[in-house]
C-alpha cells in the first residue's frame, strides 16, 4: 500500500494551496515502522493540525487502520514551508 499517496489524497482536501502539499516517506531504522512528513505552508499545516491537534490526530486514526492491518507502526509528522 502506498501510505503517502493516501495521505496525500486525505491531506489535498483540507489545504488552500494544493500545489504546495507535499508527503514525504523518510526512511526509518525499524522496518515496520513508516515515518511520514506532510510539508505545506504554514496556513495550511495550521489547518491540518487544528485547535489542540484535534484535526492531525483525527488524520493519524484515519491513517492507522491500513497500516494496522499491514502490522505497521505509522508515524505522521506536520512540517511548514518557510516563515510564519
Amino acid at each position: 500500500m502506498d501510505y503517502a499517496k493516501t495521505l496525500h489524497d486525505i491531506a489535498v482536501e483540507l489545504v488552500h494551496n494544493k500545489d504546495r502539499l507535499e508527503v514525504r516517506e523518510m526512511p526509518s531504522l525499524d522496518e515496520d515502522t513508516l515515518t511520514l512528513v506532510v510539508y505545506a505552508d504554514h496556513e495550511d499545516i495550521a489547518r491540518l493540525i487544528g485547535r489542540h491537534g484535534i484535526m492531525a490526530n483525527s488524520i493519524r486514526r484515519l491513517m492507522s487502520v491500513p497500516s494496522r492491518m499491514n502490522n505497521k507502526h505509522l508515524d505522521i509528522k506536520f512540517e511548514s514551508y518557510g516563515e510564519e
